[in-house]
């Protein structure tokens, strides 16, 4: 199996610089090429047959660019953590820029396998798919969010990266970099499309999700936390989940047609509703309760929301 794909993702912080003897950097894509035996066709982008790679044991990676792993059909499940994720009909696993991938060595040699499509961001800037990049979120996601390939999808993606390489073989001319990029913007968008489809497909791994999101917030907002940490944030949110930031508000949105910072401005307002009805408090201690750091922002959000202000609203009552 590809053990490549073994993703433990983090985002690379400043202070890495104290533990980069464990990590292999790659810093542009011929580094990466090299790496893995394949010749470098264009300096800022590539499609990496791993099974060319020599074999070679577990390490940790930095890359400089984007990376795109997709692994080999039925190969086994893969292990995060205590977790076992059922990746038998393939996956795709997304890095952005300046993340870490990989496993430990534990002494064992083993032959990678699979594809990579790898593109440093030098490629993109001043196009459409620059501009855009942010959108895909799935570049953020945690390792166990990978995207699980039908048959039929991977075949699609295949039919893509075949494309790309197609390219890539070809001499450079000015159409070169629109073709590229035109293609790695219809493999992402199709990223999407099928991400869309395993929010509604995976019930079984999404199931209570959102019921959980729910009780957390009830649970915030019977405790102290508001007054000694503020507003529930979608980060804490998703943390509680064991999910990353991305990940979870893409599903909330997938589940609620609501972002999950409008969830959370929803159960606040909910809560402020009730706590309004007590009229030995004032707007400003109301306020303090919720979380908010300034009353007006409080009143600001109160009357977006509702269409008054928390004093008229008081009144109606």
């Amino acid at each position: 199996m590809p053990s490549d794909l073994q993703m433990d993702k983090s985002v690379i912080l400043n202070k890495m610089n104290t533990v980069m003897d464990n990590i292999r950097r790659f810093e542009t894509i011929n580094d990466y090429n090299i790496f893995n035996n394949n010749k470098t066709l264009h300096p800022l982008v590539s499609v990496v047959d791993l099974s060319k790679a020599a074999p070679r044991q577990g390490s940790r990676m930095y890359f400089g660019f984007y990376t795109i792993f997709l692994k080999d059909v039925k190969c086994g499940d893969i292990h995060y953590g205590r977790h076992t994720y059922d990746y038998q009909e393939g996956t795709l696993v997304f890095l952005a820029p300046g993340q870490v991938a990989g496993m430990n060595n534990n002494g064992e040699t083993y032959q990678p396998k699979g594809y990579a499509l790898v593109f440093h961001p030098d490629l993109i800037h001043g196009t459409s798919l620059g501009r855009h990049i942010n959108d895909y979120s799935f570049f953020e996601y945690q390792s166990n969010e990978a995207l699980h390939l039908s048959d039929r999808e991977r075949k699609i993606i295949l039919d893509c990266l075949s494309k790309i390489e197609y390219e890539l073989q070809q001499t450079i001319d000015k159409h070169s970099k629109k073709l590229i990029v035109a293609n790695i913007e219809l493999f992402l968008d199709y990223c999407i499309r099928f991400y869309d489809r395993q929010f509604i497909t995976r019930d079984k791994a999404h199931h209570g999700i959102l019921e959980k999101f729910e009780t957390f917030l009830n649970n915030y907002y019977q405790s102290e936390k508001p007054q000694t940490i503020g507003l529930p944030s979608v980060t804490i949110c998703a943390s509680e989940l064991n999910l990353s930031a991305s990940y979870f508000g893409d599903l909330i949105k997938k589940e609620t047609g609501r972002t999950a910072q409008e969830y959370i401005q929803m159960k606040v307002i909910d809560v402020a509703k009730e706590k309004i009805f007590d009229q030995s408090k004032s707007v400003s201690q109301i306020a303090y309760e919720l979380g908010f750091k300034y009353p007006q922002h409080f009143t600001r959000l109160f009357k977006q929301r509702v269409g008054i202000s928390p004093n008229e609203f008081r009144n109606l009552n």
